[in-house]
């Protein structure tokens, strides 16, 4: 799949770490420019922009938007078809993440889960796919989880987005399939990202255990391979899915979980 992106525009929301940058490294490798987006120290991010531009001989382009905010989302839709002349490849990576009973979850963390997890999604695709229907290709890649797929306690927001994830998948995949544009989710289990790491203090306080019991009892309780999934197997899976070869894959969930919810 050497250079199968060449020529290609690529956007990954929440790409300055984590999955999303794993995902933005395999699609300049194969090829295609960049759009990343996401948080993080000025500095920082700006070395990561410039390794990807020397390491692949690529363009990448940073957003900082606010996926929270439907005009951020759009604002960085124009930037990308202003720098490069449209979106290819999109992939709605960006998440965050709070843990808390139901009748203790703040509102305002229910509101900005949604906002980020799930809508972002729905604001950067209707965006971006005009233009991938003029060329007759695109692709569409949502990160959800396993929890698109399964519930666990006290992620009552998380799961209603990713399950929202997974029917906005299905139902674009249904809509673009007569116009070269596929659409799929990945659905990884757990993978020891910072938004991973950030929640297990809080999984400690909320189910009254020590953090390594979380690490042990509840993260990897149910991956049989016992072992958190690697980010570059998800990145694999994502060039794979831009790939020829996966053109009649669309409307799939594809779990990457080490068998969490074969159980």
């Amino acid at each position: 799949m050497d250079r199968l992106l060449s020529g290609r525009v690529a956007l990954v929301t929440g790409s300055t770490s984590g999955i999303g940058l794993g995902i933005a490294h395999s699609l300049a490798k194969a090829g295609a420019n960049i759009v990343m987006n996401g948080f993080g120290d000025a500095d920082a991010v700006e070395a990561i922009r410039q390794d990807i531009i020397s390491r692949y001989q690529v363009d990448c382009l940073y957003s900082s938007a606010d996926l929270s905010h439907p005009q951020a989302v759009a604002e960085m839709i124009e930037s990308a078809q202003s720098h490069f002349g449209g979106v290819d490849v999109l992939v709605n990576n960006a998440g965050i993440q709070h843990v808390a009973p139901i009748e203790d979850f703040p509102i305002e963390k229910w509101d900005a889960i949604l906002a980020i997890n799930l809508s972002s999604a729905f604001h950067a695709m209707r965006l971006v796919i005009p233009g991938m229907k003029a060329k007759k290709w695109g692709r569409i890649i949502n990160i959800a989880s396993a929890h698109a797929l399964v519930a666990s306690p006290f992620k009552s927001a998380y799961v209603a987005a990713k399950h929202g994830i997974a029917g906005l998948t299905k139902t674009a995949a249904l809509e673009l399939a007569e116009h070269g544009i596929t659409v799929n989710a990945i659905c990884p289990g757990y993978v020891m990202t910072p938004l991973v790491k950030n929640q297990i203090p809080d999984q400690a306080k909320a189910r009254g255990i020590s953090e390594e019991a979380v690490i042990r009892d509840v993260l990897l309780a149910a991956q049989s391979t016992k072992r958190f999934v690697e980010i570059d197997e998800l990145a694999a899976l994502a060039l794979f899915l831009c790939s020829t070869e996966a053109c009649s894959m669309t409307g799939t969930l594809l779990p990457v979980d080490g068998g969490w919810t074969a159980h």
